[in-house]
């Protein structure tokens, strides 16, 4: 029980720090991986939807301008 109070003791007053051995090492790769490539830019004609294209409702119906009153003078 007296060496856990040692050493944590010691660890307080040593302060936190990073692990240097050779297990906790990320390892050098030797090889670099290869360059990245782009997808190629294949031109394909689409068949128009089943269902038709979107068909808006009358935007006129939606965005309706009340006409302005005049002022009385």
């Amino acid at each position: 029980m007296e060496e856990v109070v040692e050493r944590t003791t010691e660890m307080a007053e040593e302060g936190c720090t990073t692990p240097r051995s050779s297990k906790y090492r990320i390892p050098v790769s030797l090889v670099c991986p290869p360059p990245l490539r782009k997808k190629s830019m294949v031109a394909r004609k689409r068949d128009p939807p089943r269902n038709g294209y979107f068909q808006p409702p009358d935007l006129e119906t939606l965005f309706y301008a009340h006409p302005r009153r005049e002022a009385c003078a």
